[in-house]
C-alpha cells in the first residue's frame, strides 16, 4: 500500500520519514517531486575503450558541479550520473523512486534499474540519467527530476541497509564492492598437520 499526500506528511512530522529540504507544493496525491543536484559524473570516453564489470573494469569518469542557475547539456545517447538535491530516507518504508512523465516525453530516464531504497538507507539519490532522445536536453540544478513513493511493509525486515547495504555509507561512490558475508561460527574446516 502506497502512502497518500496526507501520511506522507504525517510520517514526516513523526520522523517516520526523512526528507530534507521539504517543501509541500512539491507533495503530489500519493508521491513527492525531488529535485536535481548540482554534481554529475560522466564517463571520459576518449580515455575507455570498454567496459567490463565481471572483471571490475569501469570507464574512467570526470565529476563536474554546476551553479544553480547553468545548465547541464545531456546530449544524445549520453549517460551521466547526477545527484538530488534532497536527502531522504526512511526505517519503516519501502522508497521507490519514478522519473516524471513530463520528462520521459522528451526522452529523458532518470534511472536505468536502481529505484528501490530500502529500509535504513538515507541519502541523496544518485540518478542514472540518460537521454534517448535524438536532439540534446537541458538539465539544470534545481528542476524537479523524479518522484519518490513510499510504501508500507508487511512486517519490519529482519536486516536494516544501514547494516548491509553496499551503498550505506557513500551513494555518490558507484563501484562499491559488494560487502563480504561474514562466516557463521564452526563453519570452518580444521585441517591436521
Amino acid at each position: 500500500m502506497f502512502l497518500s499526500d496526507i501520511d506522507i506528511k504525517k510520517a514526516i512530522k513523526g520522523n517516520y520519514i526523512t526528507l530534507k529540504p521539504f517543501d509541500e507544493k512539491r507533495l503530489q496525491p500519493a508521491s513527492y517531486d525531488i529535485t536535481l543536484g548540482n554534481r554529475f559524473i560522466e564517463n571520459d570516453a576518449s580515455s575507455t575503450h570498454f567496459v567490463d564489470p565481471s572483471k571490475k573494469v569501469y570507464a574512467k569518469t570526470t565529476e563536474r558541479t554546476v551553479k544553480d542557475g547553468a545548465e547541464f547539456v545531456l546530449h544524445p545517447g549520453v549517460s551521466v550520473l547526477g545527484l538530488s538535491k534532497e536527502f531522504f530516507g526512511s526505517d519503516h518504508f519501502l522508497i521507490q523512486v519514478g522519473g516524471k512523465s513530463s520528462l520521459a516525453r522528451v526522452g529523458l530516464m532518470i534511472h536505468n534499474t536502481a529505484g528501490i531504497i530500502n529500509p535504513g538507507h538515507f541519502l541523496n539519490i544518485t540518478f542514472e540519467i540518460t537521454n534517448q532522445s535524438n536532439i540534446p536536453i537541458i538539465l539544470r540544478p534545481g528542476m524537479e527530476i523524479a518522484q519518490i513513493t513510499f510504501s508500507m511493509l508487511s512486517s519490519p525486515p529482519s536486516r536494516n541497509y544501514r547494516h548491509v547495504g553496499r551503498f550505506a555509507k557513500d551513494n555518490w561512490n558507484h563501484f562499491v564492492p559488494a560487502k563480504k558475508k561474514k562466516a557463521r561460527a564452526g563453519s570452518k574446516l580444521k585441517t591436521k598437520n
